[in-house]
């Protein structure tokens, strides 16, 4: 290879301390589950059954965003970065073998909805208190949190039909040159 071709090549190396540091955020993911659910168990014959519904679902919140960390941390290094190799490892997660960046694109849209339905229903289910001003929620924070949440999910749409089209031409195209 020439100079500098093997330099913009060797330059993906750049992303290695990025994605080492999204590993120290899970990890900081980790600590935080934990604490909350140490959080609940703690006050598990104290709190009401909202209380409890709402900690279980930032449980689950925290839960979403480690495997949206893992989806970029893996997939975004296997598919910018280097192969790990794992053909035949027992452990390879499923969706490894056909990630590519318009796979990961859709995987980390639907995560983000996934992340984005969760905080909305903790919304839905403090807003019971609006009429009472027992909420730091208003009408408009719950109304501006249901059209961002609509706007993700249109988003995802457009993406998986824009992956879908592109991947139809490529097949069209293929079948083409085939012939």
């Amino acid at each position: 290879m020439r100079p500098v071709p093997m330099l913009i090549f060797s330059s993906r190396w750049l992303q290695l301390p990025l994605y080492v540091g999204l590993i120290v955020a899970q990890g900081v993911y980790v600590v935080l589950f934990l604490k909350e659910l140490w959080h609940l168990f703690a006050h598990a014959f104290d709190f009401s059954e909202q209380q409890i519904m709402l900690l279980v679902l930032g449980l689950i919140d925290v839960v979403m965003i480690s495997n949206l960390l893992m989806m970029v941390i893996v997939g975004g290094y296997e598919t910018f970065v280097s192969r790990l190799n794992l053909q035949g490892h027992p452990d390879e997660p499923e969706w490894l073998s056909h990630v590519n960046a318009g796979v990961l694109k859709i995987k980390l849209a639907m995560a983000i909805i996934g992340i984005s339905s969760i905080h909305l229903l903790r919304t839905f289910i403090e807003a019971g208190g609006l009429t009472s001003g027992k909420t730091a929620y208003t009408e408009t924070g719950v109304m501006w949190q249901t059209i961002i949440h609509t706007v993700f999910i249109v988003s995802a749409i457009g993406i998986a039909y824009v992956d879908r089209v592109s991947n139809m031409a490529l097949d069209e195209a293929k079948r083409a040159a085939s012939h």
